[in-house]
């Protein structure tokens, strides 16, 4: 289509006469390269702070690297498998040491023979924690009732032991290593959430003596650190019970770790109750649903997503802070830890760096697990909120 300009101008014709010069291919919006453009080097300031991290990382990598792996001791029955000699003046980690005292690390003083009762453990809370944590499970219902309640019952007499069916008592003086700390972990984790959504809910109850209960309960608690929390349930715990039912210096730490964390997971949820708009409680009085009802199908369950990264950011903290309970007693892995150093067979420079990098090793790998499983369960309950 040809259009005339007007009156007293030239003839300007829009029809193209003559083939478009070719244009350069798109630039590529998708892959790594892009990742790597969008993210790392988008302008000048990303660019440089992007420098300056790959500096960063060069100069902690270049020593750590070295001394964990290139320069590291990975064999060897004594200290003299770690000791600098004049045909290797370097040395780095001694895992050698680690490896010597792994069992120690793991069981603590648990008798070497009943270890199979530890192991029968560690098996049974795997399978109950996969089936738990794979939400496409099936009967995960059941999975449920396995793992809150055939799961603890079966520790308590496992550990402990049952001798009417041949299995030997052991006191838990002698429970150590990473067993203890998964036990304190576990406990104060498994019950945080139940007695936190509690405590959250009576904190908002409109009747007069349970609100001021939990708000009492609630501040208390968060008010000091969880070290005394530990020193008042190892010390006062007792003097409220009949001299019989004086329980032993780990179920004392384990009422504490959980009391303390109850009350931190509290405010977590509350925090996700008043997230909500007041629609969704109106929402739930016009269909007719009791208190209750309304709370487990429709309140809570949004409460509990939108606070989600807040609940997993409690229970990594208090998986850190299960090492405190040293302070009392009891012996968990980092007390077996520090058992260890003062080995004199093992006694060399690099030992309690080895010990400690370990250590660190160790709470990272179980912390960065449970942050990356929140992070798919946060992907997978977005996918609802998409339109």
């Amino acid at each position: 289509m040809t259009m005339t300009a007007p009156l007293n101008s030239p003839q300007v014709s829009y029809v193209r006469t003559a083939s478009a010069e070719a244009l350069p291919p798109p630039t590529k919006t998708s892959g790594a390269a892009a990742w790597i453009r969008d993210n790392l080097f988008s302008s000048v300031g990303n660019t440089l702070l992007t420098l300056i991290g790959i500096a960063l990382a060069y100069v902690v990598l270049s020593a750590i690297i070295p001394f964990m792996f290139t320069n590291a001791t990975f064999t060897g029955a004594n200290r003299d498998a770690c000791i600098a000699t004049a045909n290797r003046p370097v040395i780095g980690a001694c895992w050698a040491y680690v490896a010597t005292y792994m069992n120690y690390f793991v069981y603590g003083s648990y008798p070497i023979d009943q270890r199979w009762r530890v192991d029968i453990l560690y098996a049974m809370f795997v399978f109950g924690a996969t089936w738990m944590l794979w939400l496409d499970a099936p009967k995960r219902g059941l999975g449920a009732l396995f793992f809150f309640v055939i799961l603890p019952v079966s520790a308590f007499f496992l550990l402990h032991g049952l001798p009417a069916i041949g299995l030997e008592t052991v006191t838990t003086e002698r429970w150590g290593g990473m067993l203890v700390t998964f036990i304190v972990a576990i406990v104060g984790i498994v019950v945080s959430l139940p007695f936190g959504i509690l405590l959250a809910l009576g904190r908002r109850s409109n009747l007069p003596i349970v609100k001021m209960f939990c708000v009492l309960f609630i501040e208390f608690v968060r008010g000091v650190p969880l070290i005394t929390v530990l020193f008042a349930a190892n010390f006062m715990l007792p003097l409220f019970l009949p001299p019989e039912w004086n329980p032993d210096r780990l179920l004392r730490a384990l009422v504490a770790v959980a009391l303390f964390s109850s009350a931190y997971m509290a405010e977590v949820v509350r925090a996700g109750l008043q997230a909500l708009p007041k629609g969704q409680y109106e929402g739930a009085d016009a269909m007719g649903l009791s208190y209750w009802q309304g709370m487990r199908l429709i309140i809570l369950p949004q409460a509990l997503k939108a606070t989600l990264p807040n609940i997993v950011n409690s229970n990594v903290a208090l998986f850190k802070d299960t090492t405190l309970v040293s302070t009392v007693g009891i012996f968990d892995f980092v007390t077996a830890l520090q058992a260890s150093f003062k080995n004199p067979e093992w006694a060399t420079s690099v030992t309690s760096t080895t010990g400690l990098l370990f250590a660190a090793s160790f709470y990272f790998v179980c912390c960065f697990g449970m942050s990356k499983y929140a992070n798919f369960i946060e992907k997978r309950l977005a996918k609802a909120d998409k339109r």
